[in-house]
């Protein structure tokens, strides 16, 4: 009995990994529309290459791919998580204020290049390689060079 037990938990588990990570191109016009909206004000001159949805066991997320090669990430409401710009810099509008007035005192020939953010924190990423870590009410907490 006990081996047939352990053997519908590794089933099971094969199961759920196998199914954890699907990804599904989609349309733009099949995300939330706060996504679209986020796409339509900050990158309308760009030219998507690929959106796709990605679920797991819990939770939906969307990610969008420019042909220049910037990316964009949303929750399942459509809000950004990450705006990843590779070879131009984050919008300014999407900047908060207190980020762009630190970047700009303290590293004033850099763009910023990545973006991200969670319940908790802020990661920047500039031009020099280096990494800047805000939490959530813009104090700074890390810098990684």
């Amino acid at each position: 009995m006990k081996k047939l037990l352990f053997l519908f938990v590794c089933l099971f588990t094969l199961q759920t990994v196998a199914r954890a990570d699907d990804d599904k191109p989609i349309q733009v016009n099949q995300m939330p529309q706060q996504a679209q909206q986020f796409i339509k004000r900050h990158f309308d001159d760009s030219k998507v290459a690929l959106a796709k949805m990605e679920s797991d066991i819990l939770n939906k997320s969307y990610e969008v791919i420019f042909t220049n090669g910037n990316k964009v990430e949303f929750d399942k409401k459509g809000n950004w998580k990450e705006v990843d710009c590779k070879y131009t810099s984050v919008p300014v509008a999407i900047v908060p204020e207190l980020i762009q007035k630190y970047v700009k005192t303290n590293y004033p020939d850099t763009k910023i290049l990545k973006l991200e953010r969670d319940k908790k924190e802020y990661e920047v990423k500039l031009s020099n390689r280096t990494e800047i870590k805000f939490d959530k009410d813009f104090n700074l907490i890390d810098i990684d060079m």
